[in-house]
């Protein structure tokens, strides 16, 4: 996260804010903590290959990007790859696009087997709140495209991440909130994805405006609330998660990127996937799903 004062405004890129770039537009797609239907994914995969490079590229943020897109006269994607693009439905609040920055520890709810390395809680609930609270807000429209949610279900696979705004998940019914760099109050689990909107509302309300107005929380000239103590119940930071079998499923490593026969290979496999930030794909064991 930059510290220093900037003169030009965020260009994350979207679906609807590609990027341009050598080969062709760069489009990327949010994913909530990775979850990836894996019918959307092959149709996903059929029109890179149709378009673009052939591939379904992933990122360190558990998110999805195509490459080589064509472009319309006035520079935004052709509208018959928007449209295609759209008919996935991985972009369901077009408004909110660029604000649908969640990453949660992608084994979370997924198996309780191995006490020392299994989650606290199951976040996935907390992250579809987040998310539909999120969109319902017009003001987080606005919200920087690098701006960040971390949700770690206390096995401190995301500890290490730095983030805007988050929690760690102390657990099944607290965690403590993550604010920038800073440690924030713990919460109940039913009230954190309320307390995280509340939060990303304040830091939008200070931010500024302008090309030098604030991407990150940190960035802020004030706290948003002041800081508390760490937890002692926090975990320790854990390594990222392996591949191959784990608890839960199979973490495949794709580093670069899944084109259609992978893409029809994993959805022989499970009708959800999650892509983690380790640019990888856990397959869920089918009595996970």
């Amino acid at each position: 996260m930059s510290s220093g004062p900037r003169t030009r405004p965020d260009r994350c890129p979207g679906v609807l804010r590609p990027w341009r770039a050598q080969d062709g537009l760069l489009v990327r797609l949010r994913l909530i903590g990775g979850q990836l239907p894996s019918q959307a994914l092959v149709r996903l995969a059929t029109l890179a290959q149709e378009y673009g490079d052939g591939r379904v590229h992933l990122t360190s943020r558990a998110n999805l990007q195509l490459r080589a897109l064509p472009a319309a006269a006035d520079g935004a994607l052709a509208p018959e790859v928007a449209g295609a693009i759209t008919a996935t439905g991985l972009l369901p609040v077009p408004s909110h696009e660029l604000a649908r920055n969640v990453m949660v520890s992608p084994q979370t709810g997924l198996s309780a087997a191995d006490a020392d390395r299994s989650g606290r809680a199951d976040l996935r609930p907390v992250a579809a709140a987040l998310d539909a609270a999120l969109c319902a807000s017009p003001a987080l429209a606005g919200l920087p495209g690098r701006f960040l949610f971390v949700l770690d279900d206390g096995r401190g696979d995301l500890l290490d991440r730095t983030c805007d705004l988050g929690l760690v998940a102390l657990s099944a019914e607290q965690a403590q909130l993550r604010i920038g760099s800073s440690w924030g109050p713990v919460v109940a689990l039913a009230d954190a994805a309320g307390s995280l909107v509340q939060l990303a509302e304040e830091f939008m309300a200070r931010r500024g405006s302008g090309a030098d107005a604030a991407w990150h929380v940190d960035e802020l000239a004030e706290p948003l609330v002041a800081a508390c103590a760490p937890e002692p119940r926090l975990p320790p930071p854990a390594a990222a998660l392996a591949f191959g079998r784990v608890a839960g499923g199979e973490h495949l490593a794709v580093p670069d990127g899944i084109d259609l026969a992978l893409a029809t290979a994993l959805a022989a496999r499970a009708d959800e996937l999650i892509v983690t930030p380790w640019r990888g794909v856990l397959v869920p064991q089918e009595e996970a799903r």
